[in-house]
This record gives C-alpha cells, sequence and structure tokens, in this order.
C-alpha cells in the first residue's frame, strides 16, 4: 500500500513544507524518496550506526531482539508494536517474529461531525518494520528484513518516551503505588503525588492509564491468593503479639467460608466495656459478596470501640452461631449482658444458642424505620411521637 501523497499547490509551498518539517524534527533527517513517486516524502531517523538494526544480525532470544529494536525506536522517534508471527508445528516455538511502527496500517473508523474528540491521524500506513527470523529451532535469531523509512512526522526527542512502547512504571514508582494503596489513597491521587515528585508530567514517564492498568493487573495477581495471603497477616500479626486471635473456616472446595479476628486493643477493651454489644451485618464486601460482621460498642467517651470482626459466607444460623462461638473464645471474659442487633430471625436463634442467659434487644434506628415503612408518618405523626418517646 503507498503513503498517501502530500498535496503541493506549488513549488514555494513544497518548498516551505519541506523546511517546517526540518525545523520540528529537529536531528531527525528529512528526505523524498524517488523510487515510487517523486511527491512521496519519507522520514529517515538519524540514529548512531551501532543502534541501527542490520540485516544478517543475531540474536539469542526473542527478548533480546526486541529489546534491541525498541531501543532503537525510541532514539529514532517512533514506537514499536508486535504485528504477526509463525510457530513451529512440532515444539510451538516462534520461528519468525514481525514488529512494525505504530502508525502502521490504515485508521478505518467513519469521521462523524458530531462531537467525537479529534485524535490526529492514529494509522498512516508506515511501511516500517523489522522481521526476526530463525533457520531452525534452536538456532539465533536473524534479522531478515529491516524497512528504516518512514512516511509521517517522528516524534521529538523529549517526547518519545510517552509513546506505547517506551512508557514503563519503574520500580521506585510501583513500590510507592503499593504504599500509597495500603493506606487507600485513590490512584488518580497517587499520579498526583508522583507527578509532583517528578517535577512535572513530562518526567514521569508514563501515563494515569498505564498506573490504573498496573493496578489492575495487581489485583488479578492476587484474585486467587488474597485469603492465602489474609490467612499469612494473620500469622504474621499473631507472632509479633501472641494475645492477637484468629480463626479462618474453609468449605469443602478449600475456599474461605468464615473469618474472626481480634486484636490485642480490642480484646482488652472488651474487659472494660463488655457489658453491651452491637452487632450488625449490614455491610457487604464488593468483590466477594461476603458478609463483614463487626462487634462493637460505644465507650463512655462516645467513641466506637471494635471487639472483633468477621467475614460470613452468608447470613445463616449456622454462620451466626460459628462467629458467636468465636467471639467467646477470644474475649477474656464472661460473655455480654446485653446484645443489640436488628431483627433477623436466623441471628436470633444464633444468639439464643450462644448466648441463652443475654438479653438480646433491638436497635432503636431500625424500630423507628419500621413504623416509617409500614405506616404512613404524616398521619400517624402524634402515635410516631409516642413511640419515639417509649423508646
Amino acid at each position: 500500500m503507498k503513503s498517501e501523497p502530500y498535496k503541493s499547490v506549488s513549488y514555494i509551498d513544497e518548498t516551505l513544507e519541506m523546511e517546517n518539517a526540518q525545523e520540528e524534527l529537529g536531528t531527525y533527517e528529512f528526505m523524498k524518496d524517488t523510487n515510487e513517486n517523486n511527491s512521496d516524502l519519507f522520514f529517515n531517523p538519524q540514529v548512531e550506526d551501532q543502534n541501527v538494526p542490520k540485516i544478517g544480525q543475531e540474536f539469542e532470544s526473542l527478548e533480546d531482539a526486541y529489546n534491541f529494536y525498541n531501543n532503537y525506536a525510541k532514539q529514532a522517534g517512533f514506537s514499536v508494536r508486535s504485528y504477526c508471527q509463525q510457530k513451529s508445528k512440532t515444539s510451538n516455538e516462534i520461528l519468525r517474529k514481525e514488529y512494525v511502527c505504530y502508525k502502521e496500517g490504515v485508521y478505518s473508523k467513519e469521521v462523524s461531525n458530531g462531537s467525537d474528540r479529534r485524535r490526529g491521524l492514529v494509522r498512516s500506513g508506515c511501511k516500517a518494520k523489522i522481521v526476526f527470523f530463525k533457520v531452525r529451532e534452536g538456532t539465533k535469531y536473524i534479522i531478515s528484513n529491516f524497512v528504516e523509512g518512514h512516511n509521517h512526522a517522528l516524534t521529538a526527542p523529549q517526547m518519545v518516551h510517552l509513546l506505547r512502547s517506551h512508557r514503563k512504571i519503574s520500580e521506585v514508582n510501583k513500590g510507592l503505588a503499593q504504599r500509597f494503596g495500603d493506606v487507600n489513597i485513590p490512584t488518580h491521587q497517587q499520579f498526583s503525588l508522583l507527578e509532583v515528585q517528578a517535577g512535572g508530567m513530562q518526567n514521569i514517564g508514563y501515563t494515569k492509564k498505564d498506573l490504573y492498568n498496573y493496578k489492575r493487573q495487581l489485583q488479578r495477581k492476587m484474585k486467587r491468593h488474597d485469603a492465602q495471603m489474609l490467612s499469612e497477616h494473620f500469622i504474621g500479626e499473631q507472632a509479633k503479639n501472641e494475645s492477637f486471635f484468629f480463626m479462618i473456616e474453609a468449605d469443602d472446595d478449600d475456599r474461605l467460608k468464615h473469618c474472626f479476628w481480634a486484636d490485642p486493643t480490642s480484646r482488652r477493651a472488651y474487659k472494660f466495656y463488655g457489658d453491651v454489644v452491637v452487632f450488625d451485618t449490614t455491610y457487604n464486601t464488593n468483590r466477594y459478596g461476603m458478609v463483614f460482621a463487626p462487634l462493637v460498642r460505644v465507650n463512655n467517651h462516645g467513641q466506637t470501640i471494635l471487639f472483633g470482626c468477621g467475614f460470613l459466607s452468608n447470613e445463616t444460623t449456622e454462620s451466626f452461631l460459628w462467629l458467636f462461638e468465636q467471639f467467646k473464645k477470644a474475649m477474656p471474659t464472661a460473655p455480654p449482658k446485653i446484645i443489640i442487633t436488628y431483627q433477623d430471625p436466623a441471628m436470633g436463634n444464633a444468639i439464643s444458642q450462644a448466648f441463652p442467659s443475654v438479653f438480646h434487644r433491638y436497635c432503636i434506628w431500625h424500630i423507628l424505620d419500621k413504623f416509617s415503612q409500614k405506616i404512613n408518618t404524616c398521619i400517624y405523626k402524634d402515635e410516631n411521637r409516642e413511640l419515639q418517646s417509649c423508646v
């Protein structure tokens, strides 16, 4: 496919266009191709000779070959992307691999007259490419074809690090992003902090989207190992302090079913404020849909204190009973005198079995909320006030 020629009305216009291109490229060489069409313009990058690919050059692995060409592309001012490959039918080893310029191909999407954001020319039919080839399995990769010229302006050196194949999050920034995530700093704020640290967006070396993609990759890696990581975290906390209590139960498929933990501070607080416990399970985790079950109380300063936490796979009597049994094992003193919950039959059955001598009461918020759900508060406002005064 031939590159699309520039439309020059006169020799003066063509000369001005060439001068503007030379001024924009700086260190890059601008030349006209005379082989096919005298009006086709090509850009030939100025790169040190030892970094320019040569036919017959050998590489130990495909990774070394790609790194060499990508380094050349960075100095030249363009980005590299994988195009096609050929594998061995017996060993599935890659015998032929082709990399092309990021503007290879033609942009086929129709341009609308609406308010779509204009992104410029994404594909321009650039023919620049390199082909690595193996004569047979077990041999080195050899450059069998190399096309150097481009039919588009190359990126300036101060901006080339933002092209796709050259963007990279450093190990230092990866570590910082993980530490920021540990203290619940959102990803967009993390990027702003890294931007200030680097002295500007142009000095970071990657985009905000790259940081989001890195976070997503981390989540995918932890997807099937997060329960094991939670167990390892609890074991580490228990090694630091023997008073840390935790219990994990798995189902028949060895997946996390129930979990309960209480740190030394919570167990110590129970000695002083353990006469009343508030139990609520109206919280759910986003990814797995497990029930988060904290056991809390308000102290004499009006502050909420935590006695223990649990994750439950469902809200059945069996699950609540398991949680209450672990709670009794973890707490250093006798069971509480009063437990306040919302109206749930399964929860009530579990409390009567685990704490037969405890007074079970419903939360005032749920009582008043039921009144507004069942009865029109505008019509029965006098009764509503009377109920509130009774409560």
